[in-house]
């Protein structure tokens, strides 16, 4: 008897462990604010400059200005589906204009969502490395960027693909 209550003690104290997930969760929120600034920092000079700017220096402004978007979102990714499936469930029902995987993406569908955003950014990388050639040739540096984009590449085809062979794992023990 004086064991269940601890192992019951033990467990609620693991449970309630996942509340000390939070405030990595606000961080994150408060990082989001300060990339909205260098967001705004970097629009700021891409409109001053763009009477100026040639051809390439309008597509790395722009390219730059995705990069910090797609961080934005992969923050939020992070952010959402981290505090939904670790913290508490958010009630959608009190927030009818919030789209719908906010509350639907499970830990497999956060992984893909978290890999694709990063091969987008890391290609966006290598996009304006790129463009950024006749500037100044650093093939080492391109050859790096290439490298790390086809690992990244690799790893989010090698995830999904396990992940679907565990599905269709489940389904066979199941069925």
């Amino acid at each position: 008897m004086q064991f269940k209550r601890l192992e019951n003690a033990f467990e609620t104290a693991i449970f309630n462990s996942r509340w000390l997930m939070a405030p990595f969760f606000i961080g994150l929120i408060v990082s989001l604010i300060v990339l909205l600034f260098k967001f705004v920092v970097i629009l700021y000079e891409f409109i001053m400059h763009a009477w100026a700017a040639g051809e390439s220096e309008i597509t790395l402004g722009v390219l730059s200005l995705i990069d910090m978007a797609l961080t934005g979102n992969l923050i939020l990714i992070i952010v959402f589906a981290g505090y939904e499936n670790f913290v508490s469930r958010i009630d959608a029902s009190s927030h009818p204009d919030w789209p719908e995987w906010i509350i639907e993406i499970d830990f497999t569908g956060l992984k893909q969502k978290v890999l694709t955003s990063i091969v987008a950014i890391a290609a966006i990388r290598v996009l304006k490395a790129f463009m950024s050639l006749d500037t100044a040739v650093d093939t080492v540096k391109l050859a790096w960027l290439v490298g790390i984009l086809l690992v990244f590449v690799v790893s989010t085809i090698l995830i999904a693909w396990s992940d679907r062979l565990g599905k269709r794992d489940d389904r066979r023990s199941s069925g």
